[in-house]
């Protein structure tokens, strides 16, 4: 099966790596090239074609592997790599290059309750300290004068706006923001189904019925053209027998003919698809169970929050009570002075020991904006973490960043009471 490769994305990557094994007089080359846009379009795939095509080796990384309980180990999992990369160029005398898929799942900061690390800082600094200076990257605790060969970095992501903004600056990152076009879709579908004796204007008119599906999209409709024959199998053999003769059959594994690869065929496995994301897309009963949840654990630690935050006084009109007798004026304050900015809440709580990582949790399952809500919020999450530290978090919903960190309770009930 020949698949097809987008020339923009050939290109860009070709030049990207060969600039990095070049030696051009006073011209800084950036040492990583992020590859940045929608999810399923094949950013990854397309450049395992172009690393497959250019004979290039690849040294690889996941977002995954980015996080660790023990703090540091990401960052030095990184240099590791990237030293081993660099002994490969020098011992295969070929082109090298270490990969590191997702990035932004793994370093990104997607909203103000993602929690930031110790080791998303140091994944952050470590990078771009490599991007600084290719040739001297040393393993902590061991230094090695001797210099290192350039190794080009490949990043992807889908997000690059949510990693540290100083990272992908240019100099250090150069970015390339990829969406297949229809000339292209047409390419990539055309190698999927090539296979299948699908002609060109078939595909194309494939590709026109769904004109906004990533590429993903259609490697899943030919996925599931499979489904009937596989169906019919499981029963023709039952339920039963489908392990011992799919896993450990002495006759070998089944085999299925070449099914129906008809336009009209894979056209209706592809609206079956879409009705299926709508339905996905609609459903929103996370949100509804979060409500129901957020309502019943409020009642049941403070039960005397259901009560309304306000009297009717005797001449008729509203008087509002004290908003808490439980906490000190300068919290609420605090509290006060924050909302009237036009800012949100958080609230957020950690023990002793992961105090010292900064490894901070939220208390709350959204942002509160309005001043009841956020003390009642606040009594709530003192009561339940009363031996924990407790900071309260302001957000700019515009920004969407942290604009004040403040620590309003310490281990032993120190502070907030």
């Amino acid at each position: 099966m020949s698949y097809y490769i987008a020339p923009r994305f050939l290109d860009k990557l070709a030049v990207h790596i060969t600039k990095n094994f070049l030696k051009l007089p006073g011209v800084r080359v950036p040492l990583i090239l992020g590859i940045h846009g929608r999810k399923g379009e094949g950013k990854t795939f397309q450049c395992e074609l172009v690393f497959e095509k250019m004979g290039i080796e690849v040294t690889l990384i996941s977002g995954g592997e980015l996080e660790s309980p023990d703090a540091g180990d990401p960052a030095r999992l990184i240099r590791l790599r990237y030293r081993e990369t660099a002994e490969l160029i020098k011992v295969r005398g070929k082109m090298c290059v270490l990969m590191i898929n997702d990035l932004d799942a793994g370093a990104g900061r997607f909203d103000e309750g993602t929690q930031y690390t110790v080791n998303t800082q140091l994944v952050n600094a470590t990078l771009m300290n490599i991007a600084d200076n290719p040739t001297d990257v040393q393993l902590p605790g061991s230094y090695d004068s001797t210099p290192l060969h350039r190794v080009p970095i490949i990043v992807t992501g889908n997000d690059f706006t949510t990693l540290y903004a100083p990272l992908i600056r240019d100099g250090r990152m150069e970015k390339f923001y990829w969406e297949p076009d229809r000339d292209d879709k047409v390419g990539i579908v055309g190698g999927i189904f090539e296979p299948d004796g699908l002609s060109r204007k078939e595909v194309e008119q494939l590709v026109d019925t769904f004109p906004h599906q990533s590429i993903d999209f259609y490697s899943a409709v030919r996925s599931r053209i499979y489904d009937e024959q596989i169906r019919n199998y499981i029963h023709k053999v039952g339920f039963e027998q489908v392990s011992l003769s799919v896993v450990n059959s002495v006759e070998g594994p089944p085999e299925f003919k070449k099914p129906n690869f008809g336009l009209s065929h894979l056209i209706e496995a592809g609206n079956l698809m879409v009705g299926e994301q709508k339905r996905v897309e609609n459903s929103q009963l996370v949100d509804e169970y979060n409500r129901l949840n957020r309502g019943r654990n409020r009642q049941a630690r403070t039960p005397e929050l259901a009560a309304p935050i306000s009297q009717p006084s005797t001449n008729g009109f509203q008087q509002p009570q004290n908003p808490s007798p439980h906490l000190t004026l300068e919290t609420q304050e605090q509290i006060r002075q924050i909302l009237s900015q036009g800012y949100k809440i958080s609230i957020e709580h950690v023990d002793e020991r992961r105090f010292r990582t900064g490894s901070w949790q939220s208390c709350l399952d959204t942002h509160i904006d309005a001043h009841s809500d956020a003390i009642s919020a606040l009594e709530s999450c003192l009561a339940e973490y009363s031996g924990e530290y407790l900071r309260l978090v302001g957000i700019d919903p515009k920004a969407k960043r942290r604009v004040i960190e403040t620590i309003i309770q310490r281990p032993n009930g120190k502070g907030g009471y």
